[in-house]
């Protein structure tokens, strides 16, 4: 099988199962107990705190682990007082559009900021943003859809002086481009375990100190009492021996990423009426959506599964649905075009053979159509 869909799930690398296994085999005691068993996983939580904060150079104290990306993201949103203002970008995952008109069902207020054909947000939305005084705002780093980064810096340090409270979902930007949340100036920060060669069921909160976090869960002292419940500490050490392998092949890894991605989209250009969205904008390394007017995207997906090669139509969580990518429609994507979309997300073991293998497919398919 090719597999290019690394946005939804990368596969475990045998480096961090071979972290993994003596906590699944033999270090099994809970890490609140006092005994060494359990002193021994709390030893291997406190290392995977401190190698998840230096991969997007976090304090170590500052970081929260949780179930995955979704919880974090909602986490970071619980923050946000009840009855306030709290704003999104458009073209945010479900783990974030969700809660947002959950708070807005229960009264609070909801801004949604547009972004503009390379699904960027604007310096003019921005100012615009800060003249509605949200209390927080949640801007998606980089896409998990079409690749686009945001330039969010400059942003998060404005809103920052305006006294607003600015979480991102760095879900996808993390182990594929350089991250400091140091440097970003966000207060919180979203992160996942299996994005990242990781296993699945794990993720992370980097928080600001002095941030006050309302938990989701209550009934425990873990996790400097802002996530109840006792810690999977497996997963846990698998995250943080993901994070160190992110940081210390990120420039190999970026390299390799972005030959392919080039490679890749100088085929795709030679297919008629074929559409690479968010192509004017900077994107991560691995990502590339398109569309193909007049061609159905889910159709074309189950096509090529039939061939075994693995795509997607957009984001894992939201499929299933005839109905276009949000994440396009922000773009003023046609809807018919929208309907077309294809993710090609690149992962480490992906090879120029099989993006040779997938173009002569992808043509075949196109042209007998």
């Amino acid at each position: 099988m090719i597999y290019f869909d690394h946005n939804a799930t990368t596969p475990l690398d045998e480096r961090v199962l071979d972290a993994m296994l003596p906590f699944l085999k033999s270090f099994y005691g809970n890490p609140s107990s006092l005994y060494q068993q359990g002193r021994l996983g709390r030893s291997a939580i406190d290392n995977a705190r401190d190698q998840i904060a230096s991969l997007v150079d976090a304090p170590t104290s500052q970081v929260i682990f949780t179930s995955g990306g979704t919880e974090a993201n909602n986490l970071a949103l619980a923050s946000a007082p009840p009855q306030g203002k709290l704003a999104i970008s458009a073209v945010e995952h479900p783990s974030i559009l969700e809660p947002a008109q959950r708070f807005k069902s229960r009264g609070g207020k909801l801004s949604v900021i547009n972004v503009d054909d390379n699904g960027l947000i604007t310096p003019i939305a921005i100012d615009n943003l800060i003249e509605e005084k949200p209390d927080l705002v949640s801007i998606m780093l980089a896409n998990n859809e079409t690749g686009a980064i945001q330039d969010l810096a400059p942003y998060a340090q404005k809103l920052r002086a305006n006294n607003i409270t600015v979480h991102t979902d760095a879900v996808q930007a993390a182990g594929k481009m350089p991250l400091s949340f140091k440097q970003l100036g966000t207060h919180l920060m979203s992160l996942s375990s299996h994005k990242i060669y990781g296993p699945k069921g794990c993720g992370a909160l980097i928080f600001e100190k002095g941030m006050e976090i309302n938990p989701l869960f209550l009934g425990g002292g873990q996790e400097q009492a802002l996530r109840a419940g006792t810690e999977n500490v497996a997963a846990i050490v698998g995250f943080g021996k993901a994070a160190e392998l992110a940081k210390t092949e990120l420039i190999e890894r970026h390299k390799k990423l972005l030959g392919l991605r080039e490679q890749l989209e100088a085929h795709l250009k030679s297919i008629p009426d074929l559409i690479i969205f968010a192509q004017k904008a900077n994107r991560l390394p691995n990502t590339v959506q398109f569309g193909i007017s007049g061609v159905d995207g889910e159709m074309l997906l189950m096509q090529l599964d039939q061939k075994k090669i693995a795509v997607s139509s957009g984001s894992a969580c939201a499929s299933g649905a005839n109905i276009p990518s949000h994440v396009l429609s922000a773009m003023n994507i046609e809807v018919t075009l929208a309907k077309s979309a294809i993710r090609i997300s690149l992962g480490m073991q992906n090879t120029k053979t099989e993006i040779y293998e997938f173009i002569n497919q992808l043509k075949a398919l196109v042209y007998q159509a």
